[in-house]
């Protein structure tokens, strides 16, 4: 291994080597000068691996920079020991003075194009002091006389002297830290993105057990008890003191909770044969609740639709259950509708769904399934192998444009079935590949070496003086490395996170078991309106990793080539089922014209073929007819002046009456 080749791309030399080889003596060996060399560079380059990988760049100690007592463009600095980033030892034994304008006017010459201004003008500047490594060739000697054809002339260096030098940059040096949530976003890709998955699959999972107990006990009766009867007590009188006006977006969002609590209560009484509903009314007192209570309630649900949805619910997901909430309320409970028994046995669970929310969650779980499919086609270093193939071969509904509310459609059990399954593999495969990829984050990676100066102090120039030093905010060698030190204070928490969540068995959704007989004990979903928060130890270290703390560093920016999101996939889906439905109509709409104008087309052929013949026949009919009075209507004419012609019509009666009439022949008759 050369003195150059330190591991870490520097030099052009691959990250890592690909051995380490160290001679081996033995008696009556012939050592030559590539035995001894190798037995350095391998001593030599172990070292700069431990101390690369080991500490990190930085400064180990000392290599204070101060200003010089003497105004001018000078600092000092102080003895240390630092380490670059290829593992090369960095000793300053004495105290040196830097002129720092010099340095300043070399990086002028030296790299033409830098825009740094001026050195010597009136405006303050700002540049980084660096140190960096270098070796040179010392002590000369003449060798002795080799067997080899042509020994090289003159004297050769016999040491290696290891040195540095003091060099100036525009202040834009590289920091070294690894922000964890950089990995970790790394796989998940856009945060903002994922944020919205993770609310769709929030909502989906507080849908799962109702859905899956409505699907699988459709025409069972739900548990109505002690809880439901204080619930059902609780919020009439809630709902009966609200008023009658129209509320305002707070007073709006806890009327749509009692009015969703109310339905719930009286859903799951709806549930029950006559003989059980009578029971309850004489267990629980519910004696108002087939009259006065669903006045009620159909009295808050009119409320409750005279308000702005976007002023009371700006988070979207929560604006859809909402809506859903009252427009059930309204068509299901506050008017009774035996015939919807899914939609019942969802409300009674405190779950509605319209057509409107379930067109959504159609297309919520094909937005799911394409976030999934793309980062886990654009990643790699994925642990859970499976899990591409398993979300591949999820089946998922066809996604529909979202209709307009109409309570006359009904929920189909073969659908919402496909939609339940769907939904329940989806949610626990996110589950699944965020956990996959939160415990990635504790194993860091390499650090790449593109710049081996390390910083001392950055300067800030008032022309050609240095007027302040500041060392603060340099690089230090930490235990484990500078670029990792950001995972010292974490790291703990992380730890006793990945034991509950790494390593695990993987997790799989199970519906709810449904007794085989009697009601079906289902609790009521809570918080269905609140922020949807999980606290369990993905959520929380989730929250660990993104949050960060004072003084760490922001996670670098995902750069990746721009796909087509989920979510436009499915808007697009949308919108062409939409311009399916309107094409089809225009294309029924313009055949149906067609027909028409074909036949209009054939009745005006006909009568332009049948109107001369008709003409023809009527015509020759009057000529021929007898005339008794043509005689006397003759005598009675008065005689026509000499130079007046007879009247053409006349002349046609008088060659009628003579017999002689000559008609045209018509087109194909022989004259």
């Amino acid at each position: 291994m050369s003195k150059t080749d330190c591991g870490c791309g520097c030099g052009g030399s691959p990250a890592f080597p690909a051995a380490f080889v160290r001679p081996r003596f033995f008696a009556g060996q012939l050592l030559t000068e590539d035995d001894l060399t190798l037995l350095t560079d391998y001593v030599a380059g172990k070292d700069r691996l431990h101390n690369r990988m080991v500490s990190g760049p930085g400064v180990v100690c000392g290599l204070e920079v101060g200003c010089d007592s003497c105004a001018g463009g000078t600092v000092y600095v102080h003895p240390g020991h630092a380490l670059d980033c290829c593992g090369n030892d960095i000793v300053l034994s004495c105290k040196e003075k830097v002129d720092v304008q010099a340095l300043v006017r070399e990086l002028r010459v030296s790299s033409p194009g830098v825009d740094c201004g001026d050195p010597c003008d009136d405006d303050q500047r700002h540049y980084g002091l660096f140190v960096r490594y270098e070796e040179s060739m010392a002590d000369p000697v003449t060798p002795f006389a080799t067997e080899e054809p042509c020994p090289g002339p003159g004297c050769v260096p016999s040491r290696v002297q290891e040195g540095f030098r003091f060099v100036v940059k525009c202040d834009t040096a590289d920091d070294h830290r690894f922000n964890p949530a950089t990995k970790l976003l790394a796989k998940i890709g856009d945060k903002d993105t994922y944020e919205h998955v993770r609310l769709l699959t929030q909502r989906l999972g507080h849908y799962l057990d109702a859905l899956s107990v409505a699907g699988s006990a459709s025409a069972r009766t739900i548990a109505f008890d002690d809880a439901d009867a204080v619930r059902y007590t609780d919020n009439l009188r809630l709902l009966r003191e609200s008023g009658t006006d129209t509320p305002q977006p707070t007073v709006a969002r806890q009327l749509t909770e009692y009015v969703r609590a109310l339905a719930a209560a009286i859903a799951r009484y709806d549930t029950y044969d006559t003989a059980g509903q009578e029971q309850l009314r004489g267990r629980h007192g519910l004696d108002e609740i087939d009259t006065t209570a669903r006045e009620v309630l159909g009295a808050a649900c009119d409320r409750l639709a005279g308000t702005d949805p976007e002023a009371v619910w700006p988070e979207p997901a929560h604006r859809s259950v909402a809506l859903a909430v009252v427009s059930e309320a309204k068509n299901r409970i506050a008017t009774r509708d035996p015939a919807a028994a899914l939609e019942l046995r969802l409300l009674a669970q405190g779950t509605p769904l319209g057509n409107v929310l379930e067109a959504e969650f159609r297309s919520d779980v094909v937005r799911i399934r394409e976030w999934l499919l793309g980062r886990l086609d654009r990643v790699s270093g994925v642990a859970d192998c499976r899990l591409h193939d398993e979300v591949r071969g999820v089946a998922v509904p066809q996604p529909l444009p979202v209709p307009e509310p109409d309570p006359a459609q009904r929920l189909a059990l073969a659908e919402l079935g496909l939609l339940t399954t769907a939904a329940g593999k989806l949610t626990t495969f996110v589950r699944r590949f965020v956990t996959d990829a939160a415990c990635s984050t504790l194993n860091p990676p390499c650090a790449s070496c593109d710049d081996n100066d390390v910083l001392l102090a950055h300067l800030e120039l008032d022309g050609c003086d240095v007027v302040r030093v500041c060392s603060a905010t340099r690089e230090q060698v930490l235990p484990g490395g500078s670029a990792y030190g950001e995972w010292l204070p974490k790291l703990y928490q992380l730890r006793h996170f990945a034991e509950q969540l790494c390593c695990r068995p993987t997790p799989v959704y199970r519906p709810p078991a449904v007794p085989e007989s009697g009601p079906v004990p289902r609790p009521y979903v809570p918080e269905l309106f609140e922020p949807w928060r999980n606290h369990g130890p993905l959520e929380q270290m989730w929250n660990l990793l993104v949050t960060p703390a004072p003084g760490e560093t922001v996670p670098k920016p995902v750069r990746e080539q721009v796909y087509t999101v989920p979510a436009e996939v499915t808007d697009s889906l949308q919108e062409l089922n939409a311009l399916r439905g309107q094409v089809s109509d225009l294309v029924s709409t313009v055949e149906a014209l067609r027909g028409q104008l074909d036949s209009a087309r054939q009745q005006v052929s006909q009568v332009r073929e049948e109107l001369p013949d008709r003409l023809s026949d009527r015509l020759s009919d009057l000529e021929n007819a007898p005339a008794p009075d043509a005689q006397q209507e003759q005598e009675e004419e008065p005689e026509p002046e000499p130079e007046q012609k007879p009247p053409a019509r006349r002349g046609r009666s008088s060659s009628s009456r003579t017999g002689g009439a000559a008609r045209k022949p018509r087109s194909g008759e022989s004259s």
